[in-house]
């Protein structure tokens, strides 16, 4: 176990140094995050790095709650920043359609690093209420009883909270301007484990500050997102049910379908023959000609002269019978004038 605890250490020194370097670039450059493809790039590389480092800390069970300061080693201090590097990287990610995810996931981080230091009791300062609380412990009137000493109490709170921000503004340029000094010695590998240790220790006292600020300024914006997202939710269209309509059954009007009985539009009955069978069949019978006109034999076109014939000879010879019949129709057509007698179509 030993041995192997001693092989690791320096594969975790480099990815910790490694994605520290790259938040540090990170922050230095004078690009906008938005628009740098390369920056971008440095934030996944470092956020990659510092969680693998991240990942092999916890599994060496390097931290205990159950351990004091002095029991960590001096070479292992600066592990504690894991959590705070990671929150501070998470921010720079610029993805406005995941930027409440990324806040959320970056306050984790900054959480779980002010609890590590609350444990090892580094530094002097109050853990941040979860946005839920903080609602709850505002003064109100109910609880503070009337209106004037309710809103004197909340006046003394954003008093004593300015005030905490100032001392602290002055605590982090204080630290920064002593690791600023102590920075390259340390790193040239000429420092001892003490000054070693007091640098590391300087380095999370700085981060506590960093990870109070950051995460006052998260839970502003959470609220802004949160409401811009709710303000998105209550423009969109309401969404219509995907499920499949039901099909429509077939209807059939009554007065269509007596109408179809009555006068025959429905067809009712199925036909015996079509029209081709109808026109082969009288053919056959020497009914219809070729083109569906009725045929004429020779034996009719004889019998008809021979009719007219016999009518033209009657007429010629004064035929009582044939006159009579003449006279009689030219009389009866004299006193019934044309139409007489049809009375289909009259109302």
């Amino acid at each position: 176990m030993a041995a192997g605890t001693a092989e690791t250490p320096p594969r975790l020194s480099d990815q910790l140094e490694s994605g520290w370097r790259f938040l540090d670039e990170v922050e230095a450059s004078t690009e906008p995050s938005s628009g740098a493809a390369a920056l971008q790039d440095k934030v996944r590389r470092g956020l990659d790095l510092l969680q693998q480092a991240a990942r092999g800390v916890a599994q060496l069970d390097l931290f205990s709650q159950n351990e004091d300061l002095e029991e960590i080693a001096s070479a292992d201090l600066k592990y504690l920043l894991l959590p705070a590097l990671l929150g501070a990287l998470t921010l720079k990610q610029v993805n406005l359609s995941k930027r409440l995810e990324h806040v959320q996931s970056a306050r984790a981080y900054f959480m779980d690093f002010l609890k590590l230091c609350k444990n090892y009791k580094i530094g002097k300062f109050h853990l941040p209420p979860t946005p839920e609380s903080a609602n709850e412990n505002e003064p109100t009137g109910s609880t503070s009883g009337a209106g004037p000493p309710g809103r004197q109490s909340s006046l003394m709170a954003m008093a004593s909270n300015r005030q905490a921000k100032i001392e602290r503004y002055k605590q982090k340029k204080e630290l920064e301007n002593r690791l600023a000094s102590m920075k390259a010695f340390v790193e040239s590998g000429q420092a001892e484990e003490e000054q070693i240790r007091e640098f590391y220790l300087l380095q999370i006292q700085k981060w506590i500050a960093t990870s109070l600020e950051e995460i006052e300024s998260i839970d502003q914006e959470m609220v802004i997102l949160r409401g811009r997202n709710a303000l998105k939710q209550a423009s969109a269209p309401p969404q219509t049910s995907q499920q499949p309509r039901p099909a429509m059954k077939p209807f059939i009007l009554t007065r269509d379908t007596i109408q179809a009985k009555v006068l025959g539009a429905g067809y009712p009955s199925l036909a015996t023959m079509t029209v081709n069978d109808w026109y082969e069949q009288h053919w056959k019978q020497g009914i219809c000609h070729d083109k569906g006109t009725p045929q004429t034999t020779a034996a009719d076109l004889a019998d008809e002269e021979l009719q007219k014939e016999k009518l033209e000879k009657k007429v010629e010879e004064d035929d009582e019978e044939t006159l009579r019949k003449a006279r009689g129709w030219d009389e009866w057509k004299d006193t019934h004038p044309r139409g007489y007698g049809n009375r289909q179509n009259m109302g």
